[in-house]
This record gives C-alpha cells, structure tokens and sequence, in this order.
C-alpha cells in the first residue's frame, strides 16, 4: 500500500531545481531591465546637459575669483594655496587677481558681474566712510588715486578717495555701495561674496547693494579684523561650505564656533540676507560625471555576479 503513495526524494529535487532556475532567469532580466534604464537616463542626462551648455557654458561651469588687493601689503601664499584647493576640489575654475597693476581696478569692478563668477572671495582693503547722509564701507581698488578721472562717478558718490593711513601720499579709489548699485554693468548670478575685510558688515548698506545687484548671499565681518584670522576664517569657511555642503547659516556659525571671533576687536562673520539662511552652496556638474561613474562601476557589478 505504501509503495502507491511514496514520492522519491530526486523527483522533489527536481521540482525545487526547476524553481530556482525560473527565479534565476527573472533575477537576470530584471536586473537586465534594471542596467538598460540606468545607462538610459544617465546618457539622456548627459546629452541635454552637453546640447545645453552649447548655448550657455554656465551651465557646466563654476568660476570663482579671488580678488587680493591685500597682497601688497599682507600677502598669504598658503591662503591662496589652501581656499584654491578647496574650490578646484568642489569643480570651481579659480581665477586670481593680486593687487596692483590693472587686475582689480575701477573698470574690473565695474564689469565684475558679467564675468559670470558664482563665488568672488574680495581679499580686500576695507574701510568704513563716515559722513554725509549714512556711514557705509567701501573696498579699495588697486588703480591709484587721479583727480578728474571719473569724475562724474566721484561727483555722484559712487567712487571716493582711499589710503591705508590719513596722511599717507598713496591714495586709492575706492568704490561705495552706490558704485555696486548704479555704475557696475549687468548682474549677478546668484553669487556669494564673501568680504574678508574689516567693517563688511557694520553696516548692511554694501551688502543691500550686492543684493540688489543679483547676488544670493553677502558675507563679512561685522567689525575690524586682523589678516591673520580673516585667512583662517575664510579657509574654514569654504571648507564648511564646499567640503562639508552645509548650509549658509551652519557654515558661518559652524566657522566662528572653530576659529572664533577676532582676538583683538572681537568681531565676528556674519550674513545677508537672513533669508539667504538655507541656502547650500552649488557645486560642479561634475557631478554628473560622477554620476555616470557610479553606474558603470554598479553595471560592473551586477554583470560579475550574474556571470555575464
């Protein structure tokens, strides 16, 4: 009677076998499917990010300048060095402009927005303007002093007069916030500018005009502060924003609480505007590169484990 019912163990093996070699072809397909849609979007992506930049090269390109008028008199090397690795590191191409000569003189400064920079680092004699209808700081070029040579733009406020010390020979022009606001040509592109001067934000006067201007965020000192600590600030800083991805707010606060404020005048960075509080620095579209990299490398991958 039992040899009626009795089922061999090989005819179960077999019925598992054919189990699993159904489940193994749907595995090899879905991840087929899988491979086939990753690689899709990914040269989508790239094909309308390649056609776009065509008309706009913006688009897969970030430039950031470092304008250092204070290397003449306070030059930093290792801060150079240091806030250029940084960026090239988060894709940035970094332009330098040390002081003197024609780098960074009225004429730069008055074209600076269309040079398409998403960041502009103005290592940068400051000074605060007291008198007249409000008190504002301005940035020293590095063009010498000529009397009638703008003159219409002195005559408005736009440029004043600049020295290191009052009763010095050398004299710089030096642009106001109404220079920012009505003489520069075109806008900004959501830049951040980051003052590492004294006095950046004393007043919000230069800052409004930035703003006004098109650029996303303005950050600076809110009283005088010493090279030294302005160049490990600003290292930090950039670290925080770009390294690190945080937000505009978590980098400054993040920055004070590890450097701290100045030493001798206790000054420390602040923002405008506040609701710019969120705002997480863009970085390359090198990270479509990326991108494209980490699905080859998983393709890779799921081909090794399949056997194909």
């Amino acid at each position: 009677m039992g040899a009626g019912f009795e089922v061999p163990e090989v005819t179960k093996g077999k019925g598992i076998g054919k189990g699993k070699g159904r489940k193994h072809v749907l595995k090899k397909r879905l991840t087929y499917a899988a491979i086939f849609i990753a690689l899709i979007a990914a040269f989508s992506l790239a094909y309308y990010i390649l056609q776009s930049s065509n008309q706009n090269p913006d688009l897969t390109q970030l430039k950031a300048a470092i304008i250092d008028h204070l290397s003449i008199s306070q030059p930093n090397q290792t801060f150079v060095q240091t806030s250029t690795g940084i960026l090239k590191t988060a894709g940035f191409s970094v332009y330098y402009y040390a002081g003197g000569g024609h780098k960074s003189d009225v004429d730069f400064y008055r074209d600076l927005p269309k040079r398409n920079f998403k960041l502009i680092i103005f290592r940068v004699h400051s000074a605060l303007h007291a008198g007249g209808e409000s008190d504002f700081v301005v940035f020293f070029t590095s063009e010498e002093y000529s009397s009638g040579r703008y003159f219409w733009d002195e005559y408005y406020g736009r440029l004043v007069i600049c020295q290191f010390n009052v009763g010095e020979q050398e004299k710089y022009f030096g642009i106001s916030p109404l220079f920012v606001k009505d003489a520069m040509n075109g806008r900004f592109a959501n830049t951040i500018v980051i003052v590492m001067g004294c006095d950046g934000l004393t007043y919000t006067t230069m800052a409004e005009a930035f703003d006004a201007r098109g650029a996303k965020v303005y950050v600076s000192w809110n009283g005088p502060v010493g090279a030294t600590h302005t160049d490990q600030a600003t290292i930090r800083l950039l670290q925080n924003l770009y390294s690190e991805g945080q937000t505009i707010e978590q980098a400054v606060t993040e920055t004070i609480n590890d450097v701290g404020p100045d030493p001798t005048y206790e000054s420390t960075l602040a923002f405008y505007p506040s609701q710019a509080k969120n705002y997480v620095a863009p970085k390359i579209m090198s990270g479509l590169t990326l991108s494209v990299t980490e699905i080859h490398r998983w393709t890779l991958e799921r081909k090794k484990e399949l056997h194909i």
